[in-house]
């Protein structure tokens, strides 16, 4: 089989080592990619958002399966267009990625499924909003309806700052006001095609940008898997609970939804809740997920792409914990510098254990190196017989990369190894 894989960050990264791993694919291409990706697979030019530019390489390329990796391009119908040209996808359709691209229709389709999720007003004006906060009552939460590259969202007790990101929002479209929902937060991919539902093993992600979940939101600042602390039923019960139903009302619809569902979900003192939907693979439990999954991923893919996705065995996962650390660029998230030279890098990926994915990085214009390109720069990747190992092979790897100014988190899965 060969695979075309759209996107240019570390999840892409990830899913392309993935797949080269499988023995039943033979080429992986990525466009556009990075300078990590360039040095495992060719790469292809091309506007991800564009369907027909996506849709004409992947028939001039021949390929058996294209997976498209970030939100905007499924939002844009890229999955549609590559559909239309005969050859299997892995992602949504534009609209039922509307589970992604707009929170209110996510709320809509929660409601019409019975899905647990946060209480929620949409606001198209800052009275609206004002009077949605005085409702809930602190801490505020406060989303952007659009895409927001996980950058959207602010939850502060703070009444003021609450209403200036809504002020922000509002300039080109509504915000969805939440209530607060205590308790832990936990990522679940589901995998479906359009049918049947199958949960890939939870993890948990670190939004804020600092050492304490202090500082501003992020993208995610690293991730770790398994969750020794998790309820051991937490998988089944989302499938049976959250995804199989969404699942089944997109259905209902007549938009099926097809891909990776990515749960946010709160283990509240009430039970489990929905924070948000993701039309695919989130960045970076991806990296950590996938460096657990022992089952072959392309024909996992392609079954999701075809209809044919009840007909696979269950999935076999390593006993092994997996951390990721992400080394950011100076300013990230409010304001990165790009363009610092990266040293370092083969002698983090000869650590034992680690594995280095990049993310924003390009090669240098004298061609000499590779330079940062984005705020988020690599995902350091580390596998151990449990989360102290892991944490011990991703930070002794990531401290061996040099980014003048680049920073990362120190206290990735901390808390969970310790106890």
């Amino acid at each position: 089989m060969d695979v075309l894989v759209i996107g240019s960050g570390a999840r892409e990264h990830a899913l392309v080592r993935a797949l080269l791993d499988d023995p039943g694919v033979n080429r992986v291409v990525v466009a556009p990619g990075n300078a990590g990706t360039a040095l495992v697979a060719p790469a292809e030019p091309v506007e991800a958002t564009d369907p027909d530019a996506v849709a004409a390489l992947a028939t001039r390329l021949g390929v058996d399966l294209v997976v498209v990796g970030p939100e905007a391009p499924l939002v844009a119908g890229v999955a549609d267009a590559v559909r239309a040209a005969g050859i299997p996808v892995f992602g949504p359709s534009g609209e039922a990625a509307r589970l992604e691209g707009s929170k209110a229709f996510a709320k809509e389709v929660m409601a019409a499924a019975a899905v647990p999720t946060a209480m929620a007003h949409l606001c198209t004006t800052e009275e609206e909003v004002a009077a949605a906060l005085d409702a809930f009552g602190a801490p505020h939460v406060v989303k952007d309806d659009g895409l927001a590259a996980g950058k959207g969202v602010v939850v502060t007790s703070d009444r003021e700052a609450a209403l200036a990101h809504a002020r922000t929002c509002l300039e080109h479209g509504p915000v969805v006001v939440e209530e607060f929902l205590d308790g832990p937060e936990v990522s679940v991919f589901c995998l479906t095609d359009g049918t049947s539902v199958v949960a890939l093993a939870p993890a948990q992600d670190f939004k804020r940008a600092l050492d304490g979940d202090e500082g501003p939101n992020t993208g995610g600042m690293g991730a770790y898997s398994p969750l020794p602390w998790a309820p051991p039923g937490l998988a089944a019960e989302v499938v049976e609970r959250i995804a199989q139903p969404v699942v089944d009302e997109m259905a209902r619809r007549g938009t099926p939804f097809s891909g990776v569902l990515y749960c946010g979900l709160a283990l509240t003192s009430r039970g489990t809740r929905v924070i948000e939907f993701n039309a695919r693979f989130g960045d970076p439990e991806t990296q950590v997920v996938l460096a657990r999954l022992a089952t072959p991923l392309g024909a996992v893919l392609h079954a999701c792409a075809t209809g044919a996705l009840g007909e696979q065995p269950p999935l076999r996962w390593r006993d092994d914990a997996a951390v990721t650390v992400v080394l950011a660029s100076p300013g990230y998230p409010e304001a990165p510098v790009t363009g610092g030279l990266l040293r370092g890098l083969a002698e983090a990926e000869a650590v034992g254990g680690a594995s280095v994915l990049h993310a924003g990085t390009a090669p240098a214009p004298d061609g000499t190196g590779i330079v940062s390109s984005g705020g988020r720069v690599l995902s350091v990747v580390g596998v151990g017989e449990d989360l102290a190992a892991a944490r011990a092979a991703a930070y002794e790897a990531v401290e061996l990369v040099d980014l003048d100014g680049g920073r990362f988190r120190r206290d990735i899965a901390l808390t969970a190894a310790r106890a």
